[in-house]
């Protein structure tokens, strides 16, 4: 093709022409640039596939009990990785705590950084994908300016390290349960960390979440990212006198609370358990929870409002974070697990319950210091190793 600079004997409507032509060119690139542009695709099949039944790594990375290079590697054996493959998850979420990688000068720390790398890519090989979830424990990112750059910080340092992952089994999660009042300002401080993510990883699926502990209502005030490729998460374990004792109080009578009933069939029988103890506050929540008559339907009303969320905005929620604890009864406990976990199936919602090492999930045996997976809690989350 002759240039267009070089023709100068052109008619006037030959220039118009190829001018116009060059205009369509250029704005077809446009469209087509931000039609096919990773960050703005939405989240491919194999991506949700991958995120379909998950646990939680909780300590690991998060609470080592010894830091030493040999010991930290040595948390998760590969015989264990493999284990929770055959048993039927196809992922995990590994909960690190930023602190644990960044030095005083902002920097990761080589050493550690190396561990945790090497941790992901021992879980890919047992056949597992990894959810990358920084999980701070004392920020305070809605009031400490230092916190918010270290969100940052570690993200700019992080995503760059996980490139030569495969992007259909990893997955960054830019921040767990953020603890703010400013909806507003948390979605500023996502979206910035979001950018720096994609900007090292374009074909990456991020997990985005709302404020207020990543609960439901912190969800349902988020303004969706107009990024595609991103999945949204909740945290839930409602209701928590249940779950966990109502942990937030002190001083209650938790034998009690492990005797309460779920689903609440009787409402008499429920309250009947909850008059059992002469603690007054402990009976007055006790008595509570069964007037709620807490069974799977309301469950599937809770996460249906999540679900709810996702299809008026048309992107994918998981609930990356339930459980119930182990002191519970077993029918009440097993009864509520797969209440749970079918909910949150019959909304096509991915799900990974808390977790491995945690008395939420699979807490770590006292007689042999590793954890077991309790066949009972595997049947109750649908998994074929629990068969």
């Amino acid at each position: 093709m002759v240039p267009y600079c070089r023709c100068g004997q052109a008619s006037s409507a030959r220039r118009q022409h190829v001018f116009g032509l060059r205009k369509t060119m250029f704005w077809l690139g446009v469209w087509l640039l931000l039609c096919i542009s990773p960050a703005r695709a939405e989240v491919p099949e194999d991506h949700l596939a991958a995120l379909r039944r998950g646990i939680n790594i909780t300590n690991w990375f998060r609470f080592p009990a010894d830091t030493s290079k040999d010991r930290l590697r040595d948390y998760l054996p590969d015989t264990a990785m493999t284990e929770l493959h055959q048993a039927g998850f196809t992922f995990v979420r590994l909960c690190i705590q930023p602190q644990f990688l960044l030095r005083a000068d902002g920097q990761l720390d080589p050493d550690r950084l190396a561990v945790v790398l090497d941790a992901v890519r021992r879980l890919q090989r047992a056949g597992l994908a990894v959810v990358v979830d920084a999980h701070p424990e004392s920020w305070r990112i809605e009031e400490d300016a230092a916190h918010r750059q270290g969100l940052l910080d570690f993200w700019r340092q992080m995503a760059p390290a996980l490139r030569s992952f495969d992007p259909r089994r990893t997955f960054p999660e830019v921040m767990n349960e953020p603890v703010v009042e400013d909806h507003a300002a948390w979605s500023r401080l996502q979206e910035e960390a979001l950018a720096v993510i994609r900007a090292a990883l374009p074909d990456s699926t991020v997990i985005l979440t709302g404020a207020d502990w990543g609960s439901i209502d912190g969800l349902s005030r988020l303004q969706p990212v107009r990024d595609r490729r991103v999945i949204y998460s909740v945290h839930e374990y409602d209701p928590k006198v249940l779950t966990t004792f109502a942990f937030w109080e002190q001083g209650l009578d938790t034998a009690m609370l492990a005797r309460l009933p779920f689903p609440v069939q009787d409402t008499a029988a429920c309250e009947a358990i909850a008059a059992g103890t002469s603690h007054g506050r402990t009976q007055a929540i006790a008595a509570a929870y069964c007037a709620g008559r807490w069974n799977p339907g309301r469950l599937r009303d809770m996460l249906g409002r999540a679900a709810a969320w996702g299809r008026q905005h048309n992107v994918p929620v998981g609930v990356f974070e339930f459980g119930a604890h182990a002191r519970l009864n077993e029918s009440a406990r097993l009864g509520y697990l797969a209440a749970f976990r079918k909910a949150a199936e019959e909304y096509g919602m991915p799900w990974a319950i808390w977790g491995y090492g945690d008395i939420m999930g699979f807490p770590v045996q006292t007689a042999t210091g590793r954890v077991r997976l309790d066949l009972a809690v595997l049947r109750a989350l649908g998994l074929p190793g629990g068969r």
